[in-house]
């Protein structure tokens, strides 16, 4: 009875959700599919609003504490996240229409709870914009400097190793065997999911603002450096036993130890931060 009762203090609010979730229909069908597409590089889509929720629930009994207060800000987001959503949905730029969502969301609270609520809870809200895909276009882009970069420092490790290796754009040469450093293999997708983990480390962090920051950019370094090591254990895999050996199951499996490496490496950077 107590749920119910406390459900039906926040009908305005609800009632406001569900048409902001309506309005935005088109926007949430396309983020669901990139997040089930294949290969696609945002697997972990689903889980952000999962996480967002969780870390505003961990808040309520602060929360509970705030006393509401309108600010003037709050039509003026609304207004020009619509405005945003509008345009975007004539020429379907989903992209754009997925962070005018958060614009109107960060307008709704401040309107029904006011400037100190969205304050409090301004992390959770903004952690929701991990889960909004990139342009295919920059994607695209991005995963092929990644790419060549992991092939270029790959090439040098292994030759450092005295295994000889020459890279040809993004195919390491070596001489039994070769390894193509493809787009699953840029290292994108562990970077996107890695900055994500990254920033709820920094938020969890109970030290300055500079240390979160510094915990939050070195995702970068750490997936590039894990990814980097997964190239040369294939590279290393496909020349000493044959290439078929780099294929199927193990190339999988160097993908989730390589996610899990970086894990490891985020937790012990933070660790020496703090």
């Amino acid at each position: 009875m107590a749920f119910i009762t406390k459900i039906k203090d926040f009908k305005k609010e609800i009632a406001a959700f569900l048409i902001m979730l309506a309005a935005y229909f088109p926007t949430l069908i396309w983020m669901w599919d990139r997040w089930w597409s294949k290969d696609s590089y945002y697997t972990h889509g689903i889980l952000v609003p999962i996480v967002s929720g969780f870390l505003v629930w961990q808040l309520k009994d602060d929360l509970a504490k705030i006393k509401r207060k309108e600010s003037a800000w709050a039509i003026r987001l609304i207004v020009i996240g619509l405005g945003v959503h509008l345009f975007s949905s004539l020429f379907r730029v989903y992209f754009s229409s997925g962070f005018s969502m958060i614009l109107v969301l960060m307008g709704l609270i401040l309107f029904f709870f006011g400037g100190e609520f969205l304050k409090r809870i301004i992390f959770p809200v903004l952690f929701l914009l991990f889960m909004i895909p990139i342009p295919l276009v920059a994607i695209a882009t991005i995963s092929f400097k990644l790419k060549i970069l992991a092939a270029e420092i790959a090439t040098v490790v292994l030759n450092n190793m005295r295994i000889p290796a020459l890279r040809e754009g993004s195919v390491i040469r070596m001489r039994d065997a070769y390894v193509i450093v493809d787009d699953v293999c840029s290292g994108l997708r562990s970077l996107i999911a890695l900055t994500a983990l990254g920033s709820v480390f920094a938020y969890w962090m109970k030290d300055k603002a500079y240390k979160r920051i510094l915990l939050f950019l070195s995702t970068i370094p750490i997936a590039i450096i894990t990814n980097v090591c997964r190239v040369i254990l294939l590279c290393c895999i496909s020349e000493i036993w044959g290439p078929k050996y780099a294929t199927g199951f193990i190339h999988d499996l160097s993908g989730f130890m390589v996610f899990a490496l970086a894990f490891i490496l985020l937790f012990v950077v933070g660790k020496l931060i703090e």
